[in-house]
């Protein structure tokens, strides 16, 4: 069986100096679906969808300064701390999910005090529309040739020709499959479940599921890490924290009561 080559050109069109990059408009797409279900979820429980754009705004630039941070810091940070001005240059590429994670989160901390609403009661809603950003941001990192998979002599195996004319695991395909699963599960508890009465639970799946797959994948892509990495890699270091505190919060959700029960 031949291997799929895979070898898109990164940029989609460019016309009268104008260039659109697939990654731009895959990323775009991700916002875009998260923010439409945040969007029906609003509608559905009846508050203000107006503030949605406000979020909208603190989250993007929450994930992009988040992400971009973490990867100067912990995926190569003897050549960011040499050249600090390279820090600005995200069009260089470099950007770390679980930065991009911890900015939103921030992000959806400052909301919450305008708002006036649980931020656990956020954070679960939240949980839903991040996993299917994930998946998009996944398949724009696929369409870049980039997160590769180690070699692999598997018959699903994909040669980024752009990199090189090896069968690799496309990690990033597994990663994006494993981030729809968490959607259509979140989505699916959050609709036919009473779960999303017990705050800090949805994220609690979210973070379990999530970082459970990332440490399993990781193990099979290429490290991206600029030094040498112990038993774990980088990333599985940094998901380690993420599955701890989504126990904590499931534990902790399933001690109190319900929010539609509570005096």
């Amino acid at each position: 069986m031949e291997h799929l080559v895979w070898e898109l050109n990164p940029v989609m069109v460019s016309f009268m100096g104008l260039t659109v990059h697939w990654y731009g408009v895959l990323f775009a797409i991700a916002i875009t679906a998260g923010f439409q279900v945040m969007k029906r979820i609003y509608i559905k429980e009846q508050l203000d969808v107006e503030s949605l754009d406000n979020l909208l705004i603190y989250c993007v630039i929450g994930i992009i300064v988040g992400a971009r941070l973490a990867h100067c810091v912990f995926y190569d940070p003897g050549y960011y701390f040499s050249h600090p001005l390279k820090i600005l240059a995200i069009w260089e590429g470099g950007l770390a999910s679980h930065g991009g994670g911890l900015g939103a989160i921030l992000a959806l901390y400052y909301y919450q005090r305008k708002v006036k609403l649980p931020f656990l009661f956020l954070l679960d809603r939240l949980a839903i529309a991040t996993a299917i950003f994930g998946f998009f941001v996944r398949i724009a990192n696929f369409a870049n040739s980039e997160i590769l998979g180690e070699p692999t002599t598997l018959p699903w195996g994909v040669i980024f020709a752009r990199v090189d004319m090896l069968p690799r695991h496309p990690a990033q395909l597994y990663e994006a499959l494993a981030y729809l699963t968490v959607f259509i599960g979140l989505y699916a508890l959050y609709q036919l479940t009473q779960i999303k009465q017990r705050y800090g639970a949805l994220f609690g799946v979210f973070l379990v599921s999530v970082f459970s797959a990332r440490i399993g994948i990781e193990s099979l892509k290429v490290s991206q890490a600029a030094y040498t990495e112990t038993f774990l890699s980088a990333g599985q270091w940094l998901s380690l924290p993420f599955l701890a505190v989504g126990i904590i919060l499931l534990i902790l959700a399933y001690r109190k009561a319900p929010a539609n029960e509570r005096a």
